[in-house]
């Protein structure tokens, strides 16, 4: 693999970036920028200038040239409609994640900074009258939309299924087991599950995500701070109660459920340790975790008529035997488990923008019309 690409991902506090140089990672860091820093925007997406500067700086003061990046790969932003797959930077992408239309999040100024880091490469090579131009992409933006028609219909039609999903990790597990295999993503059925902050579970296709949770908007399992579905006729009680805000019970719903509305913490690693001590809390909320990530596993198989080559297990919480083993035991009999721990957005982001400089992977066009 050849080429040098620049990797962009912003989060609310602090922008990870890493510099990868023919295949082999240089290095991976998270910029943070400080509270008095951040307060000086009146909104995220007032910090593109400052995030793109405190990223010059680094690349400068670590040796690395600006003009020898022939590729940026950015963090997909909250954007719709979109399908899974890589997509060049362009105008209309941009005005979509500056209107903030889908949700604003500091995810939503990876593309920005990328396609303006781009631009300034670009004046920068043609000053010195080098050959070649550097690109901005996205690749499999959190709310990208495969799903299967039929899939998207809830009991009602005012409340319609949508994705938001941990995208880029999940399809490259996809990835990676596929080629273990001698095979590619578009040759295998597998269901992911990303287990972190959020968790979404993922049924891949033919190299295509036909179903999968909202992992941000109250639908799947639990999470650390998240409470996934619950019953339907509490909630509307409690709406109605006149006891909480709608920003509260949003919160609840994501926020303060899950781990934190149960125990207290965000941190599985406080889950497990109490459950392996024997609290009797920590040991029902570690099965009850499980048995929420399992259920669905076990409900996207019945999707394909049980006819899944493997399950991956993925994401933060996938270090914690306490937790994969279990789930394990309770899915393998659909299909053989495989569990790839951690987060991997910058080793995936990487292997797009390679599979981009190679030819190998489709770039798309975004358009406002699906």
């Amino acid at each position: 693999m050849k080429g040098r690409i620049l990797i962009i991902n912003p989060g609310s506090t602090s922008t990870k970036i890493g510099f990868y140089e023919d295949g082999q990672s240089k290095f991976d860091i998270n910029l943070t920028h400080s509270a008095e820093e951040i307060a000086k925007y009146e909104s995220v997406m007032h910090q593109g200038d400052m995030r793109k500067e405190a990223i010059v700086k680094f690349l400068s003061e670590n040796g690395v040239e600006l003009d020898s990046i022939d590729l940026i790969m950015a963090r997909g932003g909250l954007i719709t409609p979109i399908q899974t797959g890589v997509y060049q930077v362009t105008e209309e992408m941009r005005e979509a994640l500056i209107a903030g239309r889908d949700g604003v999040h500091a995810c939503n100024l990876s593309a920005l900074i990328a396609d303006d880091m781009a631009s300034d490469i670009n004046k920068m090579r043609e000053a010195k009258g080098m050959e070649g131009t550097c690109k901005a992409y996205i690749a499999d933006a959190p709310t990208s939309d495969d799903m299967l028609p039929e899939l998207k219909l809830s009991g009602h039609p005012a409340f319609q299924r949508r994705p938001a999903f941990h995208t880029l990790n999940s399809r490259a597990m996809v990835r990676r087991y596929a080629r273990s295999v001698g095979k590619t993503n578009k040759d295998v059925t597998v269901i992911v599950a990303h287990m972190g902050g959020g968790t979404s579970v993922s049924l891949h296709r033919n190299g295509y995500v036909i179903d999968v949770n909202d992992a941000l908007g109250g639908d799947g399992p639990m999470s650390p701070e998240r409470a996934g579905s619950v019953p339907a006729f509490p909630l509307v009680e409690m709406c109605f109660s006149g006891k909480y805000t709608k920003a509260e019970i949003k919160k609840m719903l994501v926020g303060k459920g899950g781990a934190v509305g149960h125990l207290g913490t965000n941190d599985f690693r406080d889950v497990e340790n109490g459950a392996v001590a024997g609290d009797p809390a920590y040991v029902e909320f570690l099965k009850a975790y499980c048995v929420s990530v399992a259920k669905y596993i076990g409900a996207m198989a019945t999707v394909v008529s049980g006819k899944v080559d493997a399950i991956i297990l993925t994401g933060g919480i996938a270090y914690g035997k306490p937790i994969t083993q279990p789930i394990t035991e309770m899915v393998q009999f659909i299909a053989p488990v495989e569990v790839y721990p951690g987060e991997n957005e910058l080793e995936s982001l990487a292997e797009n923008g390679y599979g981009v400089l190679a030819g190998e992977f489709e770039v798309k066009t975004y358009s406002n019309k699906f």
